[in-house]
């Protein structure tokens, strides 16, 4: 028997493949299929079964295209609705790979269909469950994705998710391996390791969901507090993967045509497109097409566009570094945004060649900040999340979270000069691309955010009471 998880870090997500004597599962693939065909090529093994733990919300699964080249059915638990054929499993429903077992536990809770699959040795023994938004490693599913406006609230699918966990998988041995379908950075939870596999053992012991002597009030109360409202891109997700969409390989195909200069602006001009610039920050702020939006590909990419731009079917044109045209399209299509119309060939260079407009970020070190500060104090809007802001800031910083950030546009001055940090420098140049996407120009960024400004010795504020915000 192997199991192997493959993990991509910019969804946090974990997909599994699993094989015995010849016969393969895949548990909630990513959208590119290739890795499992290839696999299991090289495993002279066949794939047999697709077992999806429920519609996920933040990211697209290959289900539906493993599926059509493989003529393997996809599983999914009670209560799914998909509109392809699928095989709708029963609570307990075994499934027979190779010399092991899986055997589908309805658990209801993060969303209704949510099912963990248990898998047994070849003898017999419990080994481990897939867990998709169950439980994570330190945390359990957000109960808040799947409501029913009139019919189900959140607290309602708490109360399912803390049934599920005490009458389905603590029951299970301690020796039980747990594999999550994310891990820390995803939104589907609040509190999740950074480790991705554990013993079902150790999260009894440390994760506070499953605390032994918890009821079933405290389990709501607590998971249903400090939940961040999800991103708007989450249920257009959760469609696509009960409703079926196109072949990774079209969008592929479409996104990754070059353009020139010319094509470019026209295409942009007649459809309305979002320019994307996927560029390092800095390469952005010394130089960019006027109004583009910057989301670089070194950071959480594929979620934060997501979260910004939110309209999966809104076109987009790239600009990218020569050779992450590839790249930037498929992480684009792991989160539905298949309306990717091409690139610019040859980059910002080439548009700076034809004499065209360009706009630039003004950027100035955490140094200067400080000093500029000392002689003449101006606003600063700080982006990153709430719970960083309270844990410590800038004196007198306006906390503006990025995530939210069309909220506070009249926050900014029109006239006067403001500054913006981040953490590191990612999130500010987001946040300075969409500003001036909306005709916001008089900002400053710091470089190297918050870290650099406590670096260079700049009086910080710690714990503020969230009332004071």
């Amino acid at each position: 028997m192997t199991i192997k998880q493959i993990y991509t870090g910019c969804l946090s997500q974990g997909a599994y493949y699993i094989e015995s004597n010849g016969e393969v599962a895949i548990i909630d693939p990513l959208r590119e299929v290739h890795f499992y065909l290839e696999r299991a090529q090289i495993d002279k093994a066949k794939i047999k079964y697709i077992f999806e733990t429920h519609f996920h919300a933040d990211f697209v699964s290959g289900h539906v295209t493993l599926a059509k080249k493989t003529g393997a059915p996809i599983v999914f638990g009670p209560n799914a609705t998909p509109t392809f054929d699928a095989l709708i499993a029963q609570d307990g429903q075994e499934f027979k790979v190779g010399n092991i077992t899986i055997i589908a536990i309805h658990t209801p809770g993060h969303t209704m269909e949510s099912t963990t699959y248990l898998l047994r040795d070849e003898n017999g023994q419990d080994h481990a469950i897939f867990s998709g938004d169950t439980l994570f490693l330190g945390d359990v599913g957000r109960p808040d994705l799947a409501q029913k406006m009139g019919v189900l609230t959140e607290k309602d699918l708490a109360g399912f998710l803390f049934d599920s966990l005490r009458e389905k998988i603590m029951p299970l041995p301690d020796s039980v391996i747990v594999y999550p379908a994310h891990g820390a950075g995803s939104a589907c939870g609040k509190n999740m390791m950074k480790q991705t596999v554990d013993t079902l053992g150790n999260q009894k012991k440390m994760n506070y969901a499953l605390r032994a002597t918890m009821t079933k009030q405290e389990f709501i109360e607590e998971v249903t507090q400090g939940l961040l409202p999800p991103p708007q891109y989450f249920p257009l997700n959760v469609s696509m993967n009960k409703n079926g969409y196109e072949d990774s390989s079209e969008v592929l195909k479409r996104g990754t045509k070059g353009l020139s200069p010319e094509a470019f602006e026209a295409i942009a001009n007649q459809t309305g497109a979002i320019i994307l610039d996927v560029r390092h920050q800095d390469a952005f702020a010394k130089g960019h097409i006027p109004r583009a939006i910057f989301i670089g590909l070194d950071g959480g990419f594929a979620p934060w566009v997501g979260a910004l731009i939110a309209d999966i079917k809104q076109p987009l044109l790239l600009i990218t570094e020569s050779g992450q045209e590839q790249e930037a399209v498929t992480r684009l299509s792991r989160v539905g945004f298949d309306n990717t119309l091409g690139y610019l060939k040859g980059g910002f260079d080439a548009w700076k060649k034809t004499a065209r407009e360009y706009d630039t970020v003004t950027s100035i070190t955490a140094e200067t900040y400080r000093q500029e500060q000392k002689e003449n104090p101006s606003p600063v809007f700080d982006v990153r999340k709430q719970n960083e802001f309270m844990s410590e800031h800038l004196e007198n910083a306006i906390n503006t979270p990025l995530g939210n950030i069309n909220e506070h546009l009249n926050d900014f001055p029109e006239n006067n000069t403001f500054y913006l940090h981040c953490a590191g420098g990612y999130r500010s140049m987001i946040a300075a691309s969409i500003l001036k996407n909306r005709g916001i120009h008089n900002l400053i960024n710091i470089e190297g955010g918050f870290t650099a400004l406590k670096q260079s010795g700049i009086k910080i504020s710690e714990f503020v009471c969230p009332s004071t915000l």
